[in-house]
């Protein structure tokens, strides 16, 4: 017989790629996961997963097991969050995806601040380069940059932001003049590698002119937006980077800003929840607390004279 212990184990296990991963989310250690494992298979005499490969894959009778784990943990979690919200306490666990350098830096101090007003929540942050839709799954809040790609969960812009065309003052002293998009295909620029975007072709709105897009030609490009932001400053070239990014370094001119009456798309700051999640004390509790670090949005504030 499963007890619900079994199919909490199991649960974690399904949604792993391996046993590793799984022994990092459970904090204990690999042969701990394969015992446990091997136990759960031997009480029930059936394999739960296929061992012919490096991946976890489950056995039909292992994905029938992972479903009703996920049936008995989403009934407990709804359980545990009705029996808080009568004692009016926000509990349980608060998982949250954002994107590396913005969750540094605006999610995980409020989060640090949530948890201390709310003693009876533990956290999770899970800082990843490109969190989108496919973590909703897993988590409570995936915080992201710009549009979502899927329109199926419910979404919330937490702050707006803007996206620029900037370089050093250097490197445009030292390269010809940009007076117009068509300008860049004779500059270096440099990008981050989003996805499966078209991050070469640029596009630019201007409030008396037709859009334009521009199909450049990447002299450096990084999936990681701080080390673009960098190769920017030291002067390697142009790029797009986000307001929230770079307010400091065009405040204290390491940067500026590259045809200022043309503008990028911009990337709003927001939140993706689950239907499920959006229920949740916790959950809006957190967004409430979030939102209001945003408000107004750190990177517009004027700083103290």
């Amino acid at each position: 017989m499963l007890s619900s212990d079994d199919l909490r184990f199991f649960n974690v296990l399904s949604k792993c790629e391996t046993l590793a991963e799984c022994a990092r989310k459970l904090d204990v250690t690999p042969p701990a996961v394969t015992q446990r494992l091997k136990a759960l298979e031997d009480r029930i005499g059936i394999r739960l997963i296929d061992r012919s490969g490096r991946t976890i894959t489950l056995t039909d009778e292992g994905t029938l097991v992972a479903s009703h784990g996920t049936i008995v943990a989403d009934a407990m979690e709804a359980l545990t969050e009705a029996l808080s919200n009568r004692k009016k306490a926000v509990s349980g666990h608060l998982r949250v995806a954002a994107p590396h350098g913005f969750g540094r830096i605006h999610v995980a101090p409020v989060l640090d601040a949530f948890a201390r007003k709310h003693p009876g929540v533990t956290v999770t942050l899970d800082l990843s380069d490109f969190p989108g839709a496919r973590l909703v799954d897993t988590c409570d809040v995936v915080i992201h940059i710009g549009a979502p790609a899927a329109l199926s969960e419910i979404v919330t812009t937490l702050a707006p932001n803007r996206r620029m065309l900037c370089a050093s003052p250097d490197y445009l002293a030292s390269a010809p003049p940009i007076q117009s998009p068509a300008d860049l295909v004779r500059h270096r620029c440099l990008v981050v590698r989003e996805n499966d975007e078209d991050v070469t072709l640029w596009r630019f709105l201007h409030p008396s002119r037709e859009a334009e897009t521009v199909r450049i030609h990447p002299t450096l490009c990084s999936n990681d937006g701080a080390v673009v932001r960098e190769w920017a400053i030291t002067g390697q070239g142009v790029a797009i980077r986000s307001e929230w990014n770079i307010a400091g370094d065009l405040a204290a001119r390491r940067l500026k800003r590259v045809l200022p009456a043309w503008e990028v798309p911009a990337a709003d700051v927001v939140a993706m929840l689950g239907t499920r999640s959006g229920r949740s004390a916790r959950t809006t509790a957190f967004l409430a607390m979030l939102r209001e670090s945003l408000s107004p949005p750190p990177w517009r504030r004027k700083p103290p004279q």
